[in-house]
């Protein structure tokens, strides 16, 4: 079993052996997800993460690039 210590700022650094087996480099995401009360650790993956744009999509139909072409 590989373990890690929470810091006081509630914080912990994943294990090299952790690490290694995600892939996980500097600047990865990783993703959390509760089970029956055990957490599992992934490697985000893109469709994961949050798209800041998708909120947009429903003013991108053809429609709405006619209407705004032009302005």
């Amino acid at each position: 079993m590989v373990t890690s210590k929470l810091t006081s700022k509630s914080q912990t650094t994943i294990p090299q052996p952790v690490r290694a087996a995600l892939g996980l480099h500097p600047g990865d995401e990783i993703a959390y997800r509760i089970d029956d009360g055990q957490v599992v650790l992934t490697k985000a993956r893109q469709a994961e993460r949050d798209d800041p744009f998708k909120t947009f999509e429903e003013w991108d139909s053809e429609a709405d690039r006619q209407a705004y072409a032009n302005l």
